[in-house]
């Protein structure tokens, strides 16, 4: 992500401007396109703008100094001269606002504030259970976002979004899962309408492999088109990135891999009902139930990871057959898809190689040549803070987006 280094004038909070008048010229052709251009952070005169969108130079200096009066770009360090006066550059102003984005596990959760170009400024770790229902998990994430922006120094009134993922299918468009398995009392619940009863602003929902996804891509790989970011953990998921774009599936649930048989699942039950899962041999839980027949205490991924960074054999052992299983479904994704990036991450992907070892393993061996010539399985550059990034970044690409520049001036 590019920086813009802001001066004394520039570090001050944005100055509100007058709605109305501000909702007028931001409705006016070319200044949603023209505050796009420079959300990318480099600094710009308006005579390189005009000269990049085509407009006549006055038309680019209204339109950036409606852009000023509400703070969403600043002035910046002078250009070099050229003879003359310098030219006043002006850039993207991430410290205008503030969105919330929260990361939920099946007994954790993240939450953050970020600026507006995803950048965490606060964030708190929760051991927090999803099964505890949606009204005790909501309102516990609206008493961390108070508490996150009085820490801050920000008002209330700098929040312009909340990002939220949720491990279970979501229905995006509505913000409400979707028979999600270990979420119960979830299946339909209105979470944005919940949100929006504290914090009256858009509120995003997605599942929260998906927002794995968005994070790892904008944080650590901007420029890739095609990945699949798998979450390994209490569940198995991926989020799937396709020329560019999250892929949700009509429902929700593109990406649920976890549910797809394996041959080393045949009559082993899984939670959702079904038989034969790759979740019900190769996640966290039916890792640790091998390692307890080997007469190890362990419980969560954590236990498994300790043993597997001390070289225990039978953890080695197991993590590397859950990476064989999770291959012997992604072969199917490659071939499929053909991403040039698979990003494993999740908690038990922190016992390291021997879980990508054993899933590189069956992807190559399986795989045609042609699909994975160019393919890279890699572990989570991102890690843990990929969710609460991604999240920002759903929320933040929603409210910044040129159909809601203009609400967002007039609020």
């Amino acid at each position: 992500m590019s920086t813009v280094t802001l001066n004394e004038t520039q570090a001050s909070r944005p100055v509100r401007a007058q709605a109305t008048d501000v909702g007028k010229v931001l409705s006016a052709f070319g200044t949603s396109e023209l505050f796009q251009l420079l959300r990318d952070g480099q600094p710009r005169t308006r005579a390189e703008l005009a000269a990049s969108t085509g407009f006549a130079r006055a038309t680019i200096s209204s339109r950036i100094d409606e852009l000023l009066k509400i703070g969403m770009v600043l002035p910046v360090a002078e250009a070099a001269s050229t003879g003359g006066r310098p030219s006043a550059r002006v850039a993207f102003n991430p410290a205008a606002r503030v969105v919330a984005a929260a990361d939920f596990g099946a007994t954790h959760a993240t939450i953050g504030i970020t600026d507006l170009s995803g950048r965490i400024l606060a964030k708190e770790y929760e051991s927090l259970e999803i099964a505890n229902g949606p009204e005790a998990v909501l309102d516990r994430l609206m008493e961390v976002v108070a508490a996150l922006l009085r820490r801050l120094e920000r008002d209330a009134s700098e929040l312009i979004a909340v990002g939220i993922g949720l491990p279970g299918p979501v229905e995006f468009s509505t913000g409400r899962p979707t028979n999600p398995p270990i979420m119960p009392g979830w299946d339909g619940f209105d979470v944005p309408a919940y949100v929006r009863r504290t914090y009256d602003v858009p509120v995003l929902v997605d599942n929260d492999v998906n927002i794995m996804a968005l994070g790892e891509r904008a944080a650590s790989w901007p420029d890739e088109q095609n990945l699949i970011f798998l979450k390994v953990a209490t569940g198995i998921g991926a989020g799937i990135i396709s020329g560019g774009q999250l892929q949700r599936g009509a429902d929700g649930a593109a990406g649920d891999i976890g549910h797809i048989p394996v041959s080393r699942g045949a009559g082993v039950l899984c939670r959702c009902g079904n038989t034969g899962c790759l979740e019900a041999v190769a996640a966290a839980p039916a890792v640790a139930a091998v390692l307890r027949e080997h007469e190890a205490e362990v419980t969560t991924s954590a236990d498994i990871v300790h043993l597997a960074r001390g070289g225990d054999l039978a953890a080695l052992q197991a993590v590397r057959q859950a990476g064989r299983d999770i291959g012997e479904v992604l072969t199917l994704y490659v071939t499929i898809m053909n991403p040039a990036l698979i990003i494993i991450g999740g908690s038990l992907a922190q016992a390291g190689e021997h879980l990508l070892a054993g899933i590189r393993e069956v992807v190559y061996s399986r795989s045609t040549p042609l699909t994975t010539q160019h393919l890279s399985i890699v572990q989570s550059r991102t890690g843990p803070d990929a969710g609460v990034i991604g999240a920002g970044i759903m929320a933040i690409n929603h409210v910044l987006a040129p159909d809601h520049l203009e609400a967002l001036a007039s609020a």
